[in-house]
């Protein structure tokens, strides 16, 4: 896997830059608790993302983080941004705390599945279940002496921020793949700097757009917030038109 898109480090609130580095990454280190010791125990998990960027995660029965969380909710996820940089200690990394419950909402399965189309082979299975991390506080290291505490209502996007988004978004996302893939690919190639065909959207929030290329994924993040398809349809234009002039 290859992650392109860096946090926006000059945000103004923590919050922000947090919420950047989680959108940008497709997995995350958990941690939960053994039943009989308590004792921590850590394991690797593809992530996906809530439109108010609240963790989702698709994990079976049968693992050993699946059984912790039976007995115990409690979670700390870890994403890791600091890929790219000449020394990791000055990239930006989230802690976050939470509880891990299972899910039946639609929304969280499908954004899942459609930022790990592979998943869709076995997210049928019975022992596979949807959960939705309830996210308590984070903790963000942005660099040398940037460290803080970010409550949940100041890193999660509110029912108000989302507007009409979260209802538009697949339309969006299949107009996109299906209608303007030469789009897509003037913006990976002139925006991001990624080099090839092939890029598909698998997502859109207020935030940004979240592309995919095989085992890469990339986020392009918006200069201002769209709250609705006509906001979407603006701002993917003038990405469009920006891409293709080079700047």
């Amino acid at each position: 896997m290859t992650e392109t898109g860096a946090a926006r480090l000059d945000a103004d609130r923590p919050g922000d830059i947090a919420r950047a580095v989680m959108r940008l990454a497709d997995r995350a280190t958990l941690a939960t608790a053994m039943p009989d010791t308590g004792e921590p125990y850590a394991s690797l998990v593809q992530i996906g993302l809530s439109q108010a960027a609240a963790p989702i995660l698709l994990i079976s029965r049968l693992a050993q983080h699946t059984k912790n969380l039976a007995a115990d909710p409690r979670v700390s996820l870890l994403f890791d941004g600091t890929a790219g940089f000449d020394s990791m200690l000055e990239g930006p990394r989230v802690s976050i705390q939470g509880k891990a419950r299972p899910s039946d909402d639609p929304a969280d399965r499908r954004r899942f599945l459609a930022r790990h189309p592979d998943a869709a082979g076995y997210a049928g299975f019975g022992d596979f279940a949807v959960h939705a991390v309830e996210v308590s506080r984070a903790h963000l290291v942005a660099g040398f002496g940037r460290i803080t505490w970010i409550d949940a209502g100041d890193l999660l996007l509110p029912p108000q921020g989302l507007g009409h988004i979260p209802d538009a978004e697949p339309g969006i996302v299949e107009h996109m793949n299906d209608d303007h893939a030469d789009a897509l690919a003037a913006m990976a190639a002139g925006l991001l700097r990624l080099p090839g065909d092939g890029w598909a959207m698998t997502g859109i929030d207020p935030d940004g757009l979240d592309l995919r290329r095989g085992g890469a994924v990339a986020r392009l993040a918006f200069e201002r917030p769209v709250r609705n398809a006509a906001d979407a349809r603006r701002v993917l234009t003038e990405l469009t038109h920006r891409a293709r002039a080079g700047r």
